[in-house]
């Protein structure tokens, strides 16, 4: 969490900078539905009976056209066969092409921004909340989509949920399409149980004062692993203590939290909270117990999980399910500790049609093709099946890393269509209808209701900067108890407040409060 909001602010300044605009996204997947909140809950592959070429809306096909997407990704070294093996089909049934532009990893934060505002001219583009879509869209990046959308791509259109509508909506517009696959805010500890396999521990992994107990049977057992992988993007159990009480931090924001049973839930921080001590005194007794290193905030290795280093790391459910595919045999499980488990934002993973594109119709026209049609999703994702791909047992196998890899515009992904990949774990599924089960009940109530809230920096774009700057520099060595815990808690206070957190709290409440209004 802590490294995405880093990057969110980075990426935020940089799209700062874009000022004139032309012409004015591991491949785990939910079987979630999206209970209360969904159109079309019972959807499945029957959207894809007819073509949207077929389906009456007059668009007109009669010339070809070549058509050009964005997304952010390494482009595997074989990427043009999968191109010629959708395009084929996308001739066939649309009588256009796809020429897919890959922006690297490397370059991404700095050409992705800039490319709305190069002129160029290309149809879609991959987009999301952590490429500050509502920032763009407010610089009139992308085209509005209120009457495009459900003319051109209605079979998507009418299966979106009113929380995910919500989301696309920047000043009364529709400016994007959001996945139709639901992901899920649930967090918690991955970890080895083999290393435990002849002790006395007892396997209970229900909340944060059970995976101490499990740390320290690590500590006592496997002396030769970190008990928890913690390295210098910082850690995470702050956020996973102040959900498994309920609390609720919008995307963006780890300093403020809210309690989303309250009627008017007001935005509070860290030292205001009462129980703050006893977080931090947990963590001094981790850190005094040896469970994460005396220098994890310059450790730059990410991946000891991974490489057989640590013993557990804490983070989302889809992280899970990678870790359990690379290492079967080391009896790897997950607990989510949040109590109120919701629908992440939609535009975590979304489309956008560029402002200067030739042929949005025939763009949404495909799309909708690629999320309604199965045929056309698989070539589209996958690739060639037998080449690219091949489906086990109803998950998904890549038969060839080194040269193919699934596609990056991952919006594209929706419940129907979107398989597990192979050797996933097979308590995922179980998991997941679990977290589906609790979104239902609490229909449209608790965390769910505050997931469709955006915060909109660009009025305290330094004050947001200097607090973030802040957490850095004094709550990360704070909540690792690499300082007194009483005197560490009195200077986080007083940097917060020079830094100006008063402002931001006063913006983020002003905007909490109506977007309530707005759904009364």
């Amino acid at each position: 969490m802590k490294k995405t909001v880093i990057l969110e602010s980075l990426l935020l300044a940089l799209a700062l900078v874009v000022s004139t605009f032309a012409a004015c996204g591991d491949n785990s997947s939910s079987t979630a539905s999206k209970g209360g909140d969904s159109k079309s809950s019972n959807a499945s592959t029957d959207v894809s009976e007819s073509s949207t070429a077929e389906g009456g809306n007059d668009l007109d096909t009669s010339k070809e056209v070549e058509l050009v997407m964005y997304v952010v990704s390494d482009r595997p070294a074989k990427q043009d066969d999968m191109d010629a093996n959708f395009n084929e089909l996308f001739k066939e049934k649309l009588n256009c092409t796809l020429k897919v532009n890959w922006i690297g990893w490397a370059e991404y934060a700095n050409k992705y921004p800039l490319l709305f505002s190069s002129g160029e001219k290309f149809d879609m583009a991959y987009t999301a909340t952590w490429l500050n879509y509502s920032s763009l869209a407010q610089k009139g990046a992308f085209k509005a989509l209120d009457e495009l959308w459900p003319k051109y791509a209605p079979k998507n259109f009418e299966r979106q949920s009113e929380t995910a509508l919500t989301q696309a909506t920047v000043g009364d517009h529709y400016y994007c399409i959001p996945t139709l696959l639901a992901t899920y805010s649930a967090f918690g500890p991955i970890y080895r149980t083999d290393l435990l396999k002849d002790t006395d521990w007892d396997g209970k992994m229900d909340n944060l004062a059970d995976y101490e107990t499990y740390l320290s049977y690590i500590k006592q057992y496997a002396p030769e692993y970190e008990p928890w992988d913690v390295y210098q993007a910082g850690s995470e159990v702050d956020d996973v203590w102040m959900m498994e009480q309920g609390f609720f931090g919008p995307k963006g924001n780890t300093f403020l939290w809210v309690d989303p049973a309250e009627e008017n839930p007001q935005f509070f921080t860290w030292y205001e909270y009462e129980k703050t001590p006893e977080f931090l005194e947990m963590m001094k007794r981790w850190n005094e117990a040896g469970y994460f290193t005396k220098s994890a905030l310059s450790d730059t290795d990410s991946q000891k999980f991974k490489s057989g280093k640590s013993a557990s790391r804490v983070h989302n459910i889809d992280a899970y399910s990678g870790e359990y595919i690379d290492h079967p045999d080391w009896g790897i499980k997950y607990a989510n500790f949040i109590t109120d488990v919701s629908n992440l934002p939609f535009t975590q993973d979304a489309l956008v049609i560029s402002n200067t594109s030739d042929n949005p119709e025939r763009a949404l026209a495909l799309y909708d093709l690629i999320t309604s049609d199965e045929e056309a999703f698989r070539a589209f994702y996958y690739g060639i099946e037998g080449t690219t791909y091949e489906i086990i047992d109803g998950q998904v196998k890549n038969l060839d890393a080194d040269n193919y890899g699934f596609s990056a515009c991952w919006a594209a992904r929706t419940t129907e269509f979107n398989l597990d990949s192979y050797g996933a774990p097979a308590d995922l599924k179980t998991l997941k209808e679990g977290f589906d089960e609790h979104i239902k009940e609490m229909d449209g109530e608790g965390s769910q209701k505050l997931q469709g809230f955006s915060l909109d920096t660009s009025s305290i774009e330094t004050e947001y900067a200097a607090v973030q700057n802040v957490i850095q520099q004094y709550w990360w060595p704070l909540e690792l108890a690499y300082v007194d815990i009483e005197s560490g808690l009195k200077d986080y206070q007083s940097k917060m407040e020079a830094a100006g957190i008063e402002k931001v709290r006063e913006e983020f409440q002003r905007q909490l409060d109506e977007y309530l209004a707005s759904l009364k």
